[in-house]
């Protein structure tokens, strides 16, 4: 299949040519042709060749035209490559700069070199935690999950993706010395080697991407993040992520997740969360990817499974059951509980593991997903009904 290579902004025709002497066969457009490629519908080329060398700067609609297509590659072309533009191409989604002199063979370089990345298949599973409200159970959850992930597969990753005061590293027993600031900020520079460097292992097996324990000084870049998670994506068997409900930037980069997994539990306002956040992703990402499950859950509280599931319009997925000792116990020890078989909870959490990698077992667990778990309480609190009318 062609490539199909589109110019902007350049009124040099040489540029033309050096493309077409590498082999491939561009088209020229404008800055208004730029816009319309902005536009959510619009046909996207394979690379985009951004010529800025007229005023050295770099075109708003280039970080939007980013933020819609980011699988688009990017080719920025400078007189030089002065480090305050190249740090705008990298925050406008830029995937290589080129400077004069040009040549055929640098051009045709960097075009090969996004198709080669565009090409490479994402081999690994993404699962993505994230809280209907704060103090649900998420971090626990994800933690557990990655350790029984471990256990079968060493090539998991957890990443906390909080950008401060995440508490993965302290379920874990972990004391990483960098953090995901640390990768996010240098993803012009991810390879495996220098990510080896920035995480930490555990002794429960898994390889963590700590939150770290300064807040950053600047907005995170959802483009960074993306790059973060499709090099985690295509390194690791499996990556697991600690996700922050309350960052949009995080909840917005979040294409390369193969599961959506929103934590909830049995109190009316993570209920109401629940509800409102699987709409939100299910708008913005495929709804086949949206599932909710149910921490601590008590067959006998007020707020039944089917009061869950008419609130949030849909199936769980499975519930946990409440052992909040076991959970106290290993926070305080820094041992995932799934490490240690025996308790309905890590139990749980072994086949909920099993179902994720569709690899769940036959037998009868201990504890069953939620359809097996329906509480028939006659009455429907007066607050849920208000929720799905």
């Amino acid at each position: 299949m062609p490539v199909h290579v589109t110019i902007i902004g350049s009124s040099d025709r040489r540029l033309d040519e050096l493309v077409r002497s590498s082999g491939f066969r561009p088209t020229v457009g404008s800055a208004v042709d730029l816009l319309a490629l902005t536009h959510p519908g619009a046909t996207q080329p394979d690379v985009l060749i951004m010529d800025v060398r007229g005023h050295g700067q770099i075109p708003a609609a280039l970080a939007a035209l980013k933020r819609q297509h980011p699988a688009t590659g990017i080719v920025i072309v400078a007189t030089e490559l002065a480090p305050a533009l190249m740090l705008d191409a990298m925050r406008a989604g830029a995937t290589e700069c080129v400077a004069e002199p040009l040549s055929g063979d640098q051009m045709g370089a960097a075009i090969s070199r996004i198709i080669a990345q565009r090409n490479a298949p994402i081999g690994g599973r993404v699962f993505a935690f994230v809280g209907a409200k704060g103090g649900v159970g998420t971090t626990t959850l994800a933690v557990n999950v990655a350790t029984a992930l471990a256990k079968r597969d060493a090539g998991t990753l957890l990443i906390d993706m909080h950008p401060a005061y995440g508490d993965a590293a302290v379920l874990l027993g972990a004391e990483p010395r960098f953090s995901l600031v640390d990768a996010i900020e240098n993803t012009h520079r991810l390879d495996l080697a220098f990510f080896n460097g920035l995480t930490a292992q555990s002794d429960a097996g898994v390889t963590l991407l700590a939150s770290s324990d300064h807040a950053p000084t600047s907005p995170v870049d959802v483009h960074r993040i993306r790059l973060l998670l499709d090099f985690a994506a295509r390194s690791y068997r499996y990556t697991v992520l600690d996700l922050p409900r309350s960052n949009p930037a995080m909840m917005d980069a979040l294409e390369a997740a193969s599961d959506i997994i929103v934590v909830t539990n049995q109190e009316l306002a993570s209920v109401r969360g629940a509800s409102r956040l699987a709409t939100a992703l299910g708008r913005r990402y495929s709804r086949e990817k949206i599932s909710i499950v149910v921490s601590r859950f008590d067959k006998n509280a007020e707020i039944s499974a089917d009061d869950i599931e008419q609130a949030v319009h849909g199936p769980l997925r499975f519930t946990f059951p409440s052992d909040y000792r076991l959970a106290l116990q290993a926070l305080n020890a820094g041992r995932p509980f799934v490490l240690d078989a025996g308790s309905k909870l890590a139990s749980a959490v072994t086949q909920f593991t099993r179902d994720l990698t569709g690899d769940a077992s036959t037998e009868a667990a201990v504890a069953t997903p939620a359809a097996a778990l329906r509480s028939r309480l006659g009455a429907r609190i007066g607050a849920l009904r208000w929720m799905t009318s």
